[in-house]
């Protein structure tokens, strides 16, 4: 027997619509009362039992239940939230459990969850259509945006995410500099694509191998691989492999192996390796573009690359992605280059509303600075309190992005992240979990504050830390 899901006009089984139907009656009632309960009593009251219940309808219907790995909690263990709603710094899930969300959709909701101007310009874009599979005003506006804050772009190409925007930017590396090698570092994530899953092994560093079944050895052949941070790696490399090397590709700070950020001389290092060998610098800035700084990490630490792929806030929390750097580089792209890369949703109206509102917002005064406020007093009060209850962590963040380790520290590159105790992790994750407190489900992935957190949020996340520490 089917029945149907409100609001969509679609059949679904009819355990899943009683799941459905009881979420809608909890977000009904949380709209309309508030009521203060204290930390004793929603701890009590915490439970998952109907994203248990749809979990395992999921995993029925979807690889492993879901349609992105680290949200299955494999690292953490414990059920998998699913959740039904979100607004500024807050998300509730299908059990009526509400938490302080330091996630924001992996990075795009840097102003807030379903931020009301966004949505009221996302409405009047939809009356006019949701896509139109040809050019729209609205990418050429987004397009000067973007051009106008990133240091190192001059012309752009939207695309539909930071993986496709990675793979745009390796073929015209490639077919800019005529070289087929590039470099990447140990950690750091651009994306699923063949080439980019590739693992750096102790004395197999430079060999490619796969990190995926199904990725041909040829695919990642020509994938070299340096721990980050470290410059005499990257030195030996181009020594090696003399004019072959088409580009070096990092996230100038990492955010896939935790929060890591560059030594001092890092940056600037790989910049005088790569002009000195006729090599191209590309930083993914999908993470950090317009999130460290308006002009991303490039104008945070004053280094400009040759090409830089952006996502996530771009978007405003719509799909998207982009690439872009030198004209004389990016001339080469089709339609008016030899370089192939399309795509049916590219610059699609959606999109660039969203993302040209949220650019709007970013640009406001005191954004940064609130920004770097917020964040640094949540990692020091986190770090504070776990020291304090005895435990070994460390932690940093640069403006709204931040992470912390349950290590001595200091990190400077994957293999000291991975000497953190990631059972300790998963302990304090699901115990702040139980407190109302989001956090990303992995040791290794970093977290992202917004314009929407208050002093509020900041404060009863550091007290939950304090008692979840105590207790682990």
């Amino acid at each position: 027997m089917a029945a149907t899901i409100p609001g969509v006009g679609l059949s679904c089984s009819t355990k899943l619509s009683q799941i459905i139907s009881l979420s809608s009656s909890s977000r009904s009632s949380r709209c309309s009362v508030k009521m203060t309960v204290s930390v004793e009593e929603k701890k009590k009251s915490f439970s998952l039992k109907k994203s248990e219940e749809a979990f395992k309808v999921a995993q029925e219907l979807m690889p492993g239940g879901v349609n992105s790995p680290v949200r299955a909690f494999k690292s953490v263990g414990g059920q998998p939230i699913i959740f039904d709603a979100v607004k500024g710094s807050h998300m509730w899930d299908i059990d009526g459990n509400e938490y302080i969300d330091y996630v924001g959709s992996w990075g795009p909701a840097i102003i807030g969850h379903a931020d009301d101007e966004v949505l009221a310009a996302l409405a009047e874009t939809m009356k006019k259509g949701t896509s139109f599979g040809a050019p729209c005003l609205l990418e050429n506006v987004l397009a000067e945006m973007v051009i106008s804050a990133v240091p190192s772009i001059e012309m752009v190409r939207f695309v539909n995410s930071g993986t496709e925007a990675c793979m745009g930017v390796l073929r015209l590396a490639r077919a800019f500099t005529r070289r087929q090698k590039i470099i990447k570092f140990e950690g750091c994530y651009h994306g699923h694509a063949d080439p980019f899953l590739v693992k750096a092994g102790s004395g197999v560093a430079t060999l490619g191998l796969p990190d995926s079944p199904g990725v041909p050895k040829g695919a990642a052949f020509d994938t070299l691989t340096a721990p980050y941070n470290d410059i005499l790696a990257v030195k030996d490399l181009f020594e090696t492999h003399k004019g072959e090397i088409a580009a070096i590709i990092l996230e100038p700070v990492v955010g896939n192996s935790g929060f890591i950020t560059p030594n001092p001389d890092f940056l600037n290092g790989i910049r005088e390796i790569t002009k000195e060998n006729d090599a191209l610098l590309i930083f993914d800035e999908v993470m950090t573009g317009f999130r460290l700084a308006y002009g991303g990490a490039q104008e945070y630490f004053g280094m400009t690359p040759d090409l830089t792929t952006l996502g996530k806030i771009i978007g405003g929390g719509l799909p998207v992605g982009a690439y872009g750097g030198r004209r004389d580089i990016m001339e080469m792209v089709a339609p008016a280059g030899p370089m192939y890369q399309a795509g049916t949703l590219s610059g699609n109206p959606l999109a660039m509303t969203a993302g040209i509102h949220t650019l709007k917002r970013l640009k406001e005064p005191g954004t940064y600075e609130y920004l770097d406020k917020i964040t640094g007093e949540l990692v020091q009060g986190i770090v504070d309190a776990g020291k304090k209850a005895g435990h070994a962590i460390c932690g940093g963040h640069i403006r709204g992005m931040f992470g912390y380790f349950f290590t001595e520290g200091p990190v400077f590159c994957f293999d000291d992240a991975k000497k953190s105790d990631t059972a300790k992790f998963a302990r304090f994750y699901r115990g702040m979990l139980e407190e109302g407190v989001y956090f990303a489900p992995s040791q290794f992935e970093a977290g992202f504050t917004s314009l929407a957190h208050s002093s509020e949020d900041i404060q009863q996340t550091i007290a939950a830390a304090e008692r979840v520490l105590k207790q682990i």
